[in-house]
């Protein structure tokens, strides 16, 4: 059995002001391309499927386009939903999904039994079985008490948890079939690293899941954090990362998925798969000197048709009062665009105003809170926490107009 993990697609995402559909759309190319190659019998992606709980519809096009492709190829699909993912709108094309061999997870159920997902390989014979758990969101594991701290919260949610993934486990164990298993999970583990696009997303609850509390699944395909890694050094515990990236500090990192191969006897190999980069993203600092050679080389990425996204990061001139300006005269003539200019000692929120153009209906709620949130002067920490909270808060709305 060969499966290909990937999560953290982000569909719809607007990256200060600009649309990734084109990126997308060449994701979606590529991965056909080597699902074909490799013959991949499953693709498997762990949570974070849209951006936001309301996806523009050309998200939704790209969506059912990988759907409907994988189809025709005679791959399966699993997706499970991430913290960014609304279960409603997710559910709403489960049945219909369904017949184009897709199965969709979009939160936990009730009867854990439906949550062990039989995945065949290309043949039709069975593959493996999926413990498909998406992000867990508190109010569905667990009920409030009143007069808990904050860390009794924390300790009672990742029992809770624990709990889920246990039974979803043994569920799985009492189909009796000679198959490997697998578990998924949208969370933060404890030593996972992460980047500035990633927000603890059990804010004031848990932190970090232990890897110890995973069942003893023959491997664990993992999604939230955008950087790929081994979790504690283990070959089986692994997150693939964002295909794109998706800050201008994860501009450096290599974008991959993971190909799975298992067989009766467990996990025998992982082999990451490069994503190539359709868009030049590049993070350049220095000063006004410096900047110009900087920029130079960063434009090596872009082209006139498509030109590289630059953060550029000012030091020692960071104080003037036309650095914006200064900044477009050093880019002038080459093929890029610069969305944020940074300046290292003063201002930390300073934005060249190069998304002037935007309107709302390009922006989500969460990009309006965001851009509200860079004009108070607060703590990375505090930002970040207001950030999730308003995403509960969206997500928690949405729920029940569903």
């Amino acid at each position: 059995m060969r499966l290909l993990h990937t999560s953290d697609w982000h569909l719809g995402q607007h990256f200060m002001g600009k649309s990734r559909q084109p990126e997308h759309q060449a994701l979606i190319g590529w991965l056909l391309e080597e699902v074909e190659e490799h013959q991949v019998d499953a693709v498997l992606i762990v949570g974070d499927i849209f951006d936001t709980g309301t996806p523009p519809s050309y998200a939704r096009e790209l969506y059912s386009q990988l759907v409907v492709r994988l189809h025709e190829a005679g791959v399966a699909l699993l997706l499970l939903g991430g913290n960014h993912d609304s279960p409603a709108t997710l559910g709403e094309s489960r049945e219909l999904l369904a017949r184009l061999g897709t199965t969709v997870i979009a939160s936990t159920h009730e009867d854990v039994s439906t949550q062990v997902i039989l995945l065949p390989q290309r043949n039709g014979e069975p593959g493996c079985l999926v413990c498909a758990i998406p992000f867990v969101r508190p109010r569905d594991v667990l009920q409030s008490q009143a007069g808990q701290s904050a860390e009794d919260k924390q300790q009672s949610l990742q029992q809770a948890i624990q709990q889920h993934y246990a039974a979803v486990h043994a569920a799985a164990l009492a189909h009796s079939a000679n198959l490997p298993i697998i578990a998924t999970g949208h969370l933060t583990t404890v030593g996972a690293s992460t980047s500035e696009s990633v927000r603890e997303i059990y804010v004031g609850a848990l932190e970090a899941f232990p890897t110890s509390a995973f069942p003893p699944a023959d491997y664990i395909a993992l999604g939230h954090i955008h950087r790929p890694q081994k979790v504690g050094g283990q070959e089986h515990i692994r997150y693939s990362g964002s295909p794109l990236p998706l800050s201008f500090d994860e501009a450096r990192q290599t974008k991959e998925m993971l190909l799975v191969d298992l067989n009766s006897d467990g996990l025998q190999t992982v082999t990451p798969l490069p994503v190539p980069r359709f868009q030049g993203l590049v993070a350049v600092s220095g000063n006004l000197q410096t900047l110009a050679g900087a920029i130079g080389a960063a434009a090596a990425e872009g082209t006139r048709e498509r030109p590289a996204w630059l953060e550029v990061t000012v030091a020692d001139d960071d104080y003037l009062a036309d650095l914006p300006a200064r900044i477009e005269a050093l880019t002038e003539g080459w093929p890029v665009e610069v969305l944020r200019i940074r300046r290292q000692r003063g201002n930390a929120t300073a934005r060249l105003e190069a998304a002037a153009s935007e309107t709302l209906d390009e922006l989500s709620p969460h990009d309006v809170f965001a851009r509200r949130l860079q004009q108070e002067e607060l703590s990375d920490d505090m930002q970040a926490a207001l950030n999730d909270r308003y995403r509960a808060v969206v997500s928690g709305l949405q729920g029940e107009e569903a």
